[in-house]
């Protein structure tokens, strides 16, 4: 059988080849930074990276880690109900839910996992999921595993949201689901007006934060704190990912009871490893650190602001960004893998997103700003993409 199955995958892979979409991994041999090297040799700074905080790096995390690490050993080597459970665990719950102004908080190894264990155990036949059309993946496979009625909207449409809500008004409970930021095209979802239709039609709201944590608000305690909402949206996912710190883990924050219903029955909370204490000693500290000084995110907003005004000047074509996120429009897969090959030669580190990741005919390259970046960084990323701008006719 798996002859036959080579040629059939062989085929596939020659196909996605041809079409120009074939994702080749390029490797990294310093930590994760503004600027770093990669394995064929070249110093490149780094623009594709989640570290929007700049803390993927930090002396203030790894010696947290380090701390840890001799103290409270390398793994948990169990599920959190077993024998998985440290203080460190229980303490960065606490502190996540306190960021955020919420009652609890349950952590997952992911917020793929998060986001994967949500749904099924909350809701069922009776009940309806109510999802914008641009969430992100986690999401729609959390959706696919529950029983729940379907609905989808148009990318932060609140008339399509509406006839949605309508449409749904027969089940029992109904939760509306969106990205806090939407990872492709950097726009912030307009939660104050899907909280204000939650509650005309008597319904929940859940909100992935992992692309707005760290970044959106003044504060960067995500679109709750944005939308003056704090505490009152019943449910938020996020990672530590990105702004975090960028190592692994994911969080459920929100209403008491809900976090309590999945810690009982969550799937991937039950049959996966805890996250290794070094992680949660970093994350404590992170929050920590957010607690006392709000530097970084006065940073970030103030790069991402000079980088996307500079690049409108330039010419290009940005998407309209509350975020950290900048998308520079392409449409054309092709281009976008031509032009972050060339922008790779001029010592700028970017990557193409093409069809599935974004819609066909939607391809762009996705600058991703970050506090760790300096004015010459941003500079330097400017005059690389107005050079290959101009010698690809992208722009004049």
């Amino acid at each position: 059988m798996y002859k036959d199955f080579q040629n059939y995958l062989t085929s596939e892979l020659k196909a996605i080849e041809e079409a120009g979409l074939y994702k080749n991994e390029r490797i990294i041999v310093t930590p994760q930074r503004a600027a770093i090297k990669v394995k064929s040799g070249e110093d490149v700074i780094n623009f594709c990276a989640n570290n929007y905080l700049g803390l993927s790096d930090s002396p203030v995390l790894i010696e947290a880690a380090k701390k840890a690490l001799d103290e409270r050993g390398f793994g948990m080597s169990s599920v959190r109900f077993i024998c998985g459970t440290q203080d460190l665990h229980k303490e960065l719950e606490q502190k996540i839910a306190e960021f955020f102004g919420t009652e609890d908080t349950i952590l997952y190894a992911a917020c793929f996992d998060a986001n994967g264990g949500l749904f099924e155990p909350l809701l069922g036949e009776q009940d309806a999921i109510i999802s914008d059309a641009l969430n992100h993946a986690s999401i729609i496979d959390g959706v696919r595993l529950c029983k729940a009625q379907r609905f989808r909207y148009a990318n932060a449409d609140m008339a399509d949201l509406e006839r949605c809500l309508k449409e749904a008004q027969s089940c029992r409970f109904r939760i509306i689901a969106t990205d806090g930021v939407f990872s492709m095209d950097g726009n912030v979802a307009p939660v104050d007006e899907i909280y204000k239709l939650a509650e005309k039609y008597n319904a929940m709201v859940m909100v992935d934060e992992s692309h707005s944590a760290g970044v959106v608000g003044k504060t960067g305690r995500g679109t709750t704190e944005l939308y003056n909402l704090r505490g009152k949206v019943e449910i938020l996912t996020g990672t530590l990912g990105k702004s975090f710190g960028g190592a692994v883990g994911g969080f459920t924050t929100g209403k008491r009871e809900i976090i309590a219903m999945l810690r009982q029955r969550s799937r991937p909370y039950l049959f996966s490893n805890s996250i290794p204490p070094m992680v949660a000693a970093a994350g404590c500290a992170m929050f920590d650190m957010m607690a006392r000084t709000n530097e970084l995110q006065d940073k970030l907003h103030a790069n991402t602001d000079y980088f996307v005004a500079k690049m409108k000047e330039a010419g290009f074509d940005i998407k309209p960004t509350q975020s950290a996120i900048c998308a520079v429009m392409l449409y054309d897969a092709k281009l976008s893998q031509i032009m972050a090959a060339k922008l790779l030669e001029e010592g700028i580190y970017v990557t193409g997103f093409y069809y599935p990741v974004v819609p066909k005919g939607q391809a762009r390259i996705r600058v991703q700003v970050s506090a760790g970046h300096q004015r010459e960084h941003l500079d330097k990323c400017i005059a690389a993409f107005t050079k290959v701008g101009k010698e690809l006719e992208v722009i004049k």
